[in-house]
């Protein structure tokens, strides 16, 4: 069937986010990584296309966007969804409001909304204002993101400079009165040239009002979670059928592998908590820097890999600042995807079949590296994090792709659990 949602998500782990929350319908979704080389056939109802360039230059960031977008109206989508993270990580550039803006000019629609909320994950706005459970986006540890530090919690400030035409709000007063108002005020704003609305959102019944008032907008913008809805609201249009074939998980032998590269609050937490029930091997950039990969590759090869070993380079932030200090930013992040890409590959051919990578730039790193371009959405795991499945080298594995701030700190041991259930 032709796609009834084309999706392009701007990493790895937010594509899965999205992935997985749609599939809790019962619905058909496929995941591609990167955009597809051959002319679509076989799609399903929910196409999404994860990209990885959250933080590449604009200009590139458009131009994928912009083909991964062709790809999709070549399959037959009519409707639109660009995920961005539930923390509107970005920069002063973008990428979110320039390719926003061109995939408006590219499907011929004047409006859009952002709504990155996600309630469910402590993420919410009120007065256009992104909070991170209780604390404002640019107080909580976002604000020491390595590569997208965010210092403003308002986002109509974040996205003004981002984009060419006006940007406007509809607050949480018009969106606690039901899919109908918000609908109105969307369209007055809309006789006021208001290209660009952020939507309020403070709990699950707002985003279920969200998707009711824009589910037929040409394109919608936001976290994975305002996207939730839209599966039942097509089903009730009669765009959907009711029932879709769940993915089948393959037999996987009980070998495993964690690798995370994330630095955020929570992976740290989760690094420390599983550090003390299997083999772990931290990296440390500078020392990759200066003596390569090649101690932990040999770390690796003595491990048992039913004791699922865990990797990572996760560390605190005045750790991450030395070795920018030390190596520039840009090298700093790259040495370590470098050295989890050849890592992952060498577990794989040791015998890993179940991955775990945490961290958006590690997940696009260690999925690249496996040369796994198809996923099938398997069990979830916690919100937003489900398991997929894909075949790699000939083998058939099974992979989660995890946002650095999702999960428990036990995430790593409840994954490894949720996957030997039938």
């Amino acid at each position: 069937m032709k796609p009834v949602l084309g999706c392009i998500a701007d990493d790895f782990t937010g594509a899965t986010d999205l992935a997985g929350l749609l599939s809790r319908s019962g619905v058909a979704v496929r995941l591609r990584l990167g955009v597809p080389t051959t002319p679509p056939k076989d799609t399903s109802a929910f196409e999404v296309i994860a990209l990885k360039c959250r933080t590449s230059p604009v200009d590139e960031a458009v131009a994928e966007c912009r083909a991964a977008l062709a790809w999709l109206k070549a399959a037959g989508a009519e409707r639109f969804f660009w995920k961005y993270c539930s923390t509107f990580d970005c920069t002063a550039q973008g990428n979110i409001g320039p390719v926003a803006e061109a995939l408006m000019a590219d499907i011929g629609t004047d409006q859009t909304i952002y709504c990155p909320a996600f309630p469910e994950n402590g993420r919410s706005i009120y007065m256009g204002n992104l909070f991170v459970g209780q604390q404002p986006l640019a107080e909580s540890p976002m604000k020491d993101h390595p590569l997208t530090p965010m210092t403003d919690s308002n986002l109509m400030r974040l996205l003004m400079p981002q984009v060419t035409k006006p940007v406007g709000l509809a607050p949480q007063r018009v969106v606690a009165q039901g899919a109908e108002m918000l609908r109105s005020e969307l369209a007055a704003l809309r006789v006021e040239n208001i290209a660009h609305v952020v939507v309020d959102a403070v709990a699950d019944e707002n985003l279920q009002t969200i998707a009711e008032a824009c589910w037929d907008m040409k394109l919608m913008t936001g976290g994975s979670a305002v996207a939730m809805p839209l599966p039942s609201i097509y089903v009730k249009q009669g765009l959907l059928p009711r029932n879709a074939p769940a993915a089948v998980k393959p037999d996987l032998s009980d070998q495993a592998v964690i690798l995370s590269g994330s630095c955020s609050k929570m992976t740290r937490a989760q690094v420390a908590a599983y550090s003390q029930l299997a083999p772990s091997f931290r990296l440390d950039p500078i020392e990759l820097a200066q003596q390569g990969v090649g101690a932990a590759l040999r770390w690796l090869a003595e491990q048992d890999l039913t004791t699922a070993p865990l990797i990572y380079a996760s560390a605190e932030p005045d750790q991450v600042r030395a070795a920018q200090d030390a190596l520039g930013v840009a090298r700093a992040g790259a040495i370590v995807e470098e050295a989890l890409a050849e890592l992952v590959v060498a577990a794989r051919d040791q015998g890993a079949r179940r991955i775990i990578a945490a961290g958006g730039e590690t997940s696009g790193a260690v999925a690249l590296a496996l040369g796994i371009s198809d996923l099938a959405i398997g069990a979830e795991i916690a919100p937003g994090v489900p398991w997929c499945y894909a075949v790699s080298n000939s083998y058939n594995i099974a992979i989660a792709l995890k946002s650095g701030n999702f999960g428990t700190e036990t995430f790593f041991k409840e994954a490894l659990n949720v996957l030997e259930q039938p």
